[in-house]
């Protein structure tokens, strides 16, 4: 028998918290954590948020589910102000950010298998060390072996090219291409932000060949990089684009939003979904829009994540041995170490209770809630740099 009867696909540690606060995470024993993580960027408001909490209490009391074959003044409010907000015309929701990116995925199918469309037009090129989610399309559109292993034979119609680079993403496309797939900032990848160069050219390309541009903004997008969705710092806008995480601010909501254009072939019967747009959950995203959108709120993001990532700098410069780079965008920080992260990753949670995120290319990421002020930001380098003091790598 298992130790606990969750199914262990997750490498589960020994916190485990029952209660938050702002930005703490108090443990069962009493423990208080840090928490630069957010629930993996979701808990973008901390915890505890009163206008979210009040949110969601309001509508739980008022109704919480109803199928999606009445009409939806909730989730037409919601998707009302994203379209305001955004490039989109037209919003289709879920519950995850995996969920989002299948729609996204769908959606740029259904476009070319339109009527005046090309149904040879078939094949999305993503990017190397890309995370879109842990479905078997969204799996498929990685190139990362592990999570590949045991559940072959993937599902067809995906093309790996390397991230950032404009050259080889070109040379892929040919006449059974329909679009591209790509994180403006990898997060599970190492938090590399592409190039405005890179950025810009897809949208070229998409252009020139009658292709789509999707953005899987599942991480980074819902102002975790001071604006709204990381596109508008490169200057263009994308033909369809998966959200998640953020949005709910902690309660389960996605979204794919796209042109009408490029949603011309998602009609009636094309997609759906039980519980997506549920009233509870149009309620949080709300009370987070409500929130974010403020343009004095995204200049708290951009000057906190620049004043984190000067402060980094700095320190990293004392711990050679130990660090090797600082990159990202607002509050979505990397700390690029000099070795594997995961050992640095589990000695500031076990050590110094500041929780951080392990990720790819030997990253530590730093995605603290957007709501942090100046104490936080004090407590996260003591500990931080208490960290880097005692550390001690694991023997080879």
């Amino acid at each position: 028998m298992p130790i606990t009867p969750l199914m262990p696909v997750y490498p589960r540690c020994g916190v485990r918290p029952v209660r938050g606060e702002h930005c703490h995470l108090i443990d069962e024993d009493g423990t208080r954590y840090l928490d630069f993580a957010s629930g993996i960027a979701v808990n973008l408001l901390g915890h505890s948020h009163p206008h979210l909490i009040g949110a969601i209490q309001r509508q739980a009391a008022t109704l919480m589910h109803v199928s999606n074959l009445y009409g939806s003044p909730q989730g037409e409010a919601l998707a009302q102000r994203l379209v305001d907000h955004t490039f989109a015309d037209t919003v289709f929701f879920t519950n995850s950010g995996a969920e989002a990116v299948e729609c996204a995925i769908k959606t740029a199918r259904a476009y070319h298998q339109h009527a005046d469309g090309d149904p040879a037009r078939h094949e999305i090129i993503t990017f190397h060390n890309a995370f879109h989610g842990r479905t078997m399309a969204t799996i498929s559109a990685s190139n990362q072996e592990k999570m590949h292993t045991g559940f072959a034979p993937l599902l067809p119609g995906f093309r790996y090219c390397p991230f950032d680079d404009l050259d080889a993403a070109a040379a892929l496309v040919d006449e059974r291409t329909a679009g591209f797939l790509v994180e403006p900032i990898q997060g599970e990848g190492g938090i590399r932000p592409a190039s405005e160069a890179f950025m810009a050219g897809l949208r070229r390309l998409a252009d020139k060949h009658g292709l789509l541009l999707i953005l899987d903004e599942v991480q980074c997008g819902v102002a975790r990089t001071g604006a709204l969705y990381a596109y508008e710092h490169y200057g263009i806008e994308p033909d369809i684009l998966a959200t998640a995480k953020g949005i709910g601010g902690g309660f389960p909501l996605g979204a794919c939003l796209a042109t009408e254009r490029a949603a011309r072939g998602m009609g009636f019967g094309a997609h759906g979904s039980t519980y997506g747009g549920n009233p509870l959950a149009m309620a949080a995203g709300m009370a987070v829009l409500d929130v974010v959108t403020d343009p004095a709120f995204l200049e708290h993001v951009r000057a906190t994540g620049q004043a984190i990532m000067a402060r980094l700098e700095q320190f990293i410069g004392n711990h050679p041995d130990l660090f090797d780079q600082v990159r990202g965008k607002g509050l979505m920080i990397g700390l690029r170490l000099t070795m594997e992260s995961r050992p640095f990753y589990q000695h500031l949670r076990d050590h110094h209770q500041l929780l951080t995120v392990a990720a790819g290319d030997q990253t530590l990421r730093i995605l603290p809630p957007l709501v942090i002020g100046d104490a936080e930001v004090e407590e996260f380098f003591e500990r931080l740099s208490a960290g880097a003091a005692d550390f001690r790598p694991p023997a080879a």
